[in-house]
């Protein structure tokens, strides 16, 4: 049997943190060992400091332990970080200093320089940017690794499938963004009851610049960003989970429907435990993908894309679906975290 790792969870009582809990119960190669979470849930067991909001209940194997301070040192090997941006960028390296490997689900870090930013499926070579950092950094055996926006994370896989193909000329994407993304409590009831919110705060800017890194090759200086332009437009949906983009693209090289849909349809998977298969999922149905109906194809962790067609302005059009606290947060985290280890690097 192989070794199981010790796992701490940083920010564990919030939604994401929650997340963690969940899909990693009875995983085969991760443990939780650790949990760590703000002062007034310090030194109470997980079940009596956690209000618990997922389906089902809390996993036995996490009631009873203990939360400790969100500082080092924590009785794991690695850490998975949901931590809010304002304190995630010092906490996380105050880990990576003390020797721990730190896969963070926060924005603190993702455009670094020498910070892989991971879809494991697009981008696993960009790992060799950790011996970067250590060096840059001075860490000896911890490192800062990231997953990306949960709403890039709903689009980047499809680009990077026509990407690899036929190059990526131009996007523009418009997102419909879940409730859930936005913690908990959220949104509240009588805001986004009846209503659509044209406008989350620092969303744009993040959409338009990480899939240029993800999509970005690994030179000798760092990531070289691909160097097609997006723009985009993010909108907060009365929906509890799953964030659907509305995509439009023009491609370098001329391509058929049947060669667009084939090279979604074809981008591989992985051998690792928490990867799909199929990685992408293309429908034929006219009136799919649907939030409800499909968010957890894959266990969650599957893009689902429809509604392909050719554009009157751009060369083709399509919508992309992902479980946005699932493939969008703490799946995607623990799947980068499968990849650093079949890499040898945890």
């Amino acid at each position: 049997m192989s070794r199981k790792y010790r796992v701490g969870i940083l920010g564990a009582t919030g939604t994401v943190g929650q997340r963690f809990s969940q899909l990693l119960e009875g995983h085969p190669q991760f443990e939780i060992t650790a949990m760590a979470a703000s002062d007034r849930s310090a030194g109470k067991p997980y079940s009596e400091a956690c209000a618990w909001k997922l389906p089902g209940h809390i996993p036995e194997g996490v009631r009873d332990i203990v939360v400790q301070p969100i500082e080092p040192p924590l009785d794991c090997d690695l850490v998975f970080s949901s931590l809010p941006s304002n304190i995630a960028r010092e906490t996380e390296e105050a880990f990576a200093r003390a020797g721990y490997p730190v896969i963070s689900n926060s924005s603190s870090y993702r455009m670094d320089e020498d910070v892989p930013l991971l879809i494991p499926e697009i981008n696993g070579e960009h790992l060799a940017l950790i011996e970067r950092q250590r060096e840059n950094r001075g860490f000896t055996k911890g490192f800062i690794a990231t997953n990306p926006n949960c709403a890039v994370a709903s689009f980047a896989p499809p680009l990077a499938a026509l990407h690899e193909k036929f190059g990526v000329e131009a996007v523009v994407v418009t997102t419909m963004q879940a409730i859930s993304g936005a913690g908990y409590p959220g949104v509240a009831s009588l805001d986004i009851t009846d209503n659509v919110f044209p406008y989350i705060a620092g969303e744009e800017p993040k959409v338009e610049t990480e899939a240029q890194k993800i999509l970005g090759k690994l030179t000798d200086k760092g990531i070289e960003k691909a160097d097609f332009p997006v723009s985009a437009q993010c909108f907060r949906v009365n929906v509890v989970d799953g964030h659907m983009v509305s995509v439009r693209v023009n491609l370098r090289d001329k391509a058929t429907l049947e060669n667009v849909i084939t090279a979604m349809r074809s981008y591989p998977s992985l051998d690792l435990h928490s990867s799909p298969s199929p990685f992408i999922e293309v429908t034929d149905e006219p009136s799919r993908p649907q939030t409800r109906l499909d968010r957890d194809n894959g266990n969650g962790m599957t893009i689902t894309v429809g509604r392909v067609f050719p554009d009157n302005i751009f060369d083709y059009r399509f919508v992309s679906l992902s479980h946005n606290t699932v493939r969008g947060a703490a799946g995607c985290a623990i799947l980068n975290a499968e990849l650093l280890v079949a890499k040898g690097l945890i």
